[in-house]
């Protein structure tokens, strides 16, 4: 788990309106941005990322 906090909830919010928002508003074009949304919205609900990985990155605070 490297995603927590704030960062996982803006990527659930993110995730889900450009799956469920931009359909409705962009028609055809709009589709590809909901097919999009769904990496943000997994990363957000499973807690990690493979790009902060990568880079070492943590958003999750550390258990003690």
């Amino acid at each position: 788990m490297n995603v927590g906090g704030i960062d996982r909830i803006l990527r659930i919010a993110v995730g889900l309106i450009l799956i469920l928002g931009t359909p409705q508003l962009l028609g055809y074009i709009g589709s590809n941005w909901a097919w999009l949304g769904l990496l943000p919205l997994l990363t957000g609900l499973l807690r990690t990322c493979p790009a902060y990985k990568l880079i070492g990155m943590n958003t999750c605070p550390m258990k003690k």
